[in-house]
């Protein structure tokens, strides 16, 4: 049987509403729902745009939202995570907003610790925190902690998305998310929120993020650094009282050809990078765990010296 999402009446507008963009993550959506609706000390809301889900997401949002009238689903057709978080933070009712991305944990007292931040500096635009980046076996792959300075132009993210906490005034304000960035929209819209307040970081692990080979990060590096490329361009035209149009355009013409598909047929190698990245910093602390990346990346590449090395140099 096929449940279906429940529209439950709107009761008191929340404090933050968390919001979260999904595609097929039905293997791990179980625990990132989990750690949102164990939050306490804060009125929330979640809002997920299940994003053209083919697997088992819509039941487990359906079912989820049936029990917990927080949830609040949105069933669209696939469009992209830009998209996606676009119409997330317009149905969102909260004064902050809080991303998550899905597979991925917030840990206890995360939205309270970043929702006092905000508060208690009404200067700043957005908060994000460390975050510790783990592979489904368990293992630590490293600790991301930026400091606030790092930050300041905006141009360098916080090493992970789902992390931020955003001011939905100032949101608003600096124009949100924008759909021609079809990758990188964070960083594009961070380097938007700076010019109108400051990005803090709470000093603390507050968020788990789990890397696999296919991760974007991993298979569309090239398209992410063409975006990032268009981004730092169209922030200088900004901040020189210049035109940003025609970085815009650029922008708008990548992200049809990613929209097409166009950009994903060196899939395998670039997984094969993503699994080396992540076998490489296993190596030392957990060799055994490394190996498997390790291996993984040969399996994808067979090429891949860098790979073939490392492996014949652990324990």
């Amino acid at each position: 049987m096929t449940l279906e999402p429940v529209e439950h009446e709107p009761g008191p507008a929340p404090t933050v509403s968390v919001v979260m963009g999904v595609r097929n993550g039905a293997d791990s959506l179980a625990a990132t729902l989990d750690s949102l609706m164990g939050q306490e000390g804060v009125a929330l809301e979640i809002v997920v745009v299940n994003d053209g889900s083919t697997d088992g997401t819509s039941a487990i949002l359906a079912a989820r939202a049936a029990a917990d009238p927080r949830l609040r689903v949105l069933e669209r057709q696939g469009r992209g995570l830009t998209r996606a978080l676009i119409e997330g933070c317009q149905a969102a009712r909260g004064q902050f907003i809080a991303r998550q991305d899905a597979g991925d944990v917030s840990l206890p007292d995360r939205l309270q610790r970043q929702l006092r931040c905000l508060e208690e500096h009404p200067e700043a635009s957005l908060c994000s925190s460390h975050v510790r980046l783990v592979v489904p076996e368990g293992a630590t792959v490293r600790v991301n902690a930026p400091e606030a300075a790092a930050l300041a132009d905006g141009l360098t993210g916080p090493g992970c998305h789902g992390s931020v906490m955003l001011r939905r005034s100032t949101y608003e304000q600096a124009g949100g998310y924008r759909p021609m960035f079809y990758f990188a929209q964070d960083i594009d819209l961070w380097s938007r929120m700076v010019e109108h307040g400051a990005h803090l970081v709470v000093p603390e692990v507050l968020y788990e993020a789990t890397l696999s080979p296919g991760s974007i990060s991993g298979s569309h590096r090239p398209e992410q650094e063409a975006f990032y490329g268009l981004i730092v361009a169209a922030t200088r035209a900004r901040r020189e009282s210049r035109d940003e149009a025609p970085w815009l355009k650029q922008a708008e013409a990548l992200a049809e050809r990613c929209r097409g598909g166009r950009s994903g047929r060196a899939a395998p190698r670039r997984q094969a990078d993503g699994a080396y990245f992540i076998g490489a910093c296993l190596a030392n602390a957990h060799p055994e765990v490394a190996r498997l990346y390790l291996r993984r990346t040969l399996a994808l590449n067979p090429l891949h010296l860098k790979a073939r090395l490392k492996l014949a140099t652990l324990p």
